[in-house]
């Protein structure tokens, strides 16, 4: 019984590194990120290898999910957008969300919401066969993404370091796409490179 006892829990520890160890990323910070075309909502394709030269946001989204609803409803990613695309940052907001799944906007439902929250991106992308999103491996609400001039990925993961719905969290967060971004523009290392996201999950089709 002691054998058998020892064994059980010998498999469960196996069980338990393969259910929580991290998952591989698709695009290792450092390394190139994969290009894309997508189509924004108002019919305009954008091809990421077109921005070289220019810093670029990539911002997952899902406007029904509390945690994006958090970063909106307080002006914070509309704050972020208008003042780093004002630094000549591109901005892509990226809808992965499947028709028929929460977050999933035509292009006129999201160009109304665009109007509504005062958002300012560079361009919306609509991504609803999640081409782009699993390209990137991109897992949540938001998930954040940013690349150099020279197209390599500086930073990946939260948009802040407190992985709550709160807006009262906010003025007491780090944000982490600032931060790389402030470091970035003024020719230092990213100090954090890599965080987990949090949020809702990406709401794909597959």
């Amino acid at each position: 019984m002691r054998f058998v006892a020892s064994r059980l829990r010998f498999v469960l520890g196996v069980i338990a590194l393969i259910t929580f160890a991290p998952a591989a990323l698709a695009v290792p910070v450092g390394d190139t990120a994969p290009d894309f075309t997508g189509t924004d909502s108002n019919g305009q394709a954008h091809k990421l290898s077109e921005y070289r030269g220019k810093f670029v946001v990539l911002e997952w989204t899902n406007n029904g999910c509390p945690y994006t609803r958090k970063h909106y409803a307080s002006g914070n990613m509309q704050s972020l957008q208008k003042q780093w695309t004002g630094k000549g940052v591109v901005w892509l907001t990226i809808l992965s969300s499947a028709p028929g799944q929460q977050g999933y906007m035509t292009a006129a439902q999201e160009n109304t919401y665009i109007s509504q929250e005062h958002a300012g991106p560079t361009a919306a992308i609509l991504d609803p066969k999640g081409a782009i999103g699993h390209l990137y491996s991109a897992k949540t609400t938001p998930h954040m993404y940013v690349i150099d001039p020279s197209g390599k990925l500086i930073y990946e993961g939260a948009i802040d370091d407190h992985a709550t719905p709160e807006v009262a969290d906010i003025p007491a967060s780090k944000n982490y796409v600032s931060a790389a971004l402030t470091s970035a523009l003024a020719g230092q290392p990213v100090a954090t490179a890599f965080t987990r996201p949090y949020g809702c999950s990406v709401k794909y089709a597959d």
